[in-house]
């Protein structure tokens, strides 16, 4: 990791190729497509929730990405206030409206498939809540970071997991992770600043690593604190390969952690 002491080096570059890429590739830190999926991941929901320990599963995963877009809405129109432009305001308010319709879709989801969704993301709304107090953005700049850098984090996360879904399950949570224009939108405010004022960089940069560990803090307390999502990540369901092995995971965690680094050369930070 670079000095905190000279973040400027890395700062005032212009975008490279791999910089790019991590804007314009939100699934940067996904798992390789190409493999043919195998156990659950080649059922259909239909299929695949015949066993009760996938549906349960799958129910926590949908709760928490729900609540997940529903406090992403809330935070979004929150940090429209801080918006230095009127134009400005409006584009994170065009977000935030994207992040609900996201919402809707999982909430509609669980309905179908007989779930509550208010049981279904209330285990989860404590630690989302936590996490984005204890991340809670100082100014305009830090909110437009942690937005990009925080909310990529998790995406990553979900996709990861998303290889090891039914492909129904599968398909909806890849359309409610696509891109907000979140990415885009902040590197470009975020590199003006720091052309503006270098000084700025060093304190994005810091605090765009307190958000990476924040970030993956938060994701492996969503596992580890549901039974049935855990044992279908790590060790799969009634012997049908759906998870990672546990090599599998410090690999998924590596990848997470090389998309994080193009996402901060992206907005010209040191990672």
């Amino acid at each position: 990791m670079p000095s905190a002491e000279n973040p400027e080096t890395a700062q005032n570059a212009e975008p490279t190729e791999a910089a790019s890429d991590a804007v314009t590739a939100p699934d940067a830190g996904a798992a390789p497509a190409d493999e043919t999926p195998a156990g659950i991941a080649s059922q259909d929901w239909a299929t695949a929730s015949a066993t009760p320990q996938y549906r349960a599963a799958v129910v926590d995963l949908l709760g928490a990405l729900a609540y997940g877009e529903l406090a992403a809405f809330e935070r979004l129109a929150e940090d429209a206030k801080m918006a230095p432009t009127l134009a400005d305001k409006a584009e994170l308010a065009k977000m935030a409206s994207a992040e609900f319709h996201h919402f809707e879709r999982l909430r509609d989801r669980l309905a179908a498939i007989e779930a509550e969704p208010t049981a279904a993301m209330e285990p989860f709304a404590k630690g989302v809540d936590d996490f984005h107090r204890q991340t809670a953005p100082s100014d305009w700049l830090e909110g437009l970071v942690k937005a990009y850098v925080g909310d990529s984090i998790a995406s990553d996360f979900y996709r990861e997991v998303a290889t090891h879904l039914d492909a129904d399950t599968r398909a909806l949570v890849l359309g409610v992770l696509d891109d907000t224009g979140h990415g885009n939108f902040a590197v470009e405010k975020v590199r003006a600043a720091i052309e503006a004022d270098p000084r700025v960089g060093g304190r994005l940069a810091l605090w765009a690593r307190r958000l990476m560990g924040e970030a993956l803090s938060q994701a492996q307390r969503v596992v580890a604190e549901r039974d049935a999502l855990s044992t279908m990540l790590v060790g799969g369901v009634d012997g049908m390969a759906a998870g990672f092995d546990l090599a599998a995971v410090g690999e998924m965690f590596t990848r997470i952690t090389k998309a994080h680094t193009k996402r901060m050369a992206a907005l010209g930070l040191a990672a």
